[in-house]
């Protein structure tokens, strides 16, 4: 699971340095589904160190919030 989201935080920070020094927003959507998926791994790797807390169950939460606006994203292109 560590793996995973490192490779996931390494995927979205690209982007978002590709985004912001070439001031071209296009892969934003992608940028966002790759971040829902960070948070994501986050959420469930803190649920399965048994470290149910707040924290683990907001991360779920706010990725699938930021799944859902990537959708969006992918859709009013």
């Amino acid at each position: 699971m560590k793996i995973i989201r490192v490779l996931l935080g390494i995927i979205v920070i690209a982007f978002s340095s590709y985004c912001l020094i070439s001031k071209n927003f296009e892969l934003m959507p992608f940028m966002m589904l790759f971040l829902g998926a960070f948070m994501l791994a986050t959420g469930l790797g803190e649920l399965q160190k048994d470290r149910k807390r707040f924290e683990g169950y907001m991360c779920i939460i706010v990725s699938l919030f930021i799944f859902f606006v990537s959708i969006k994203g992918f859709l009013m292109n």
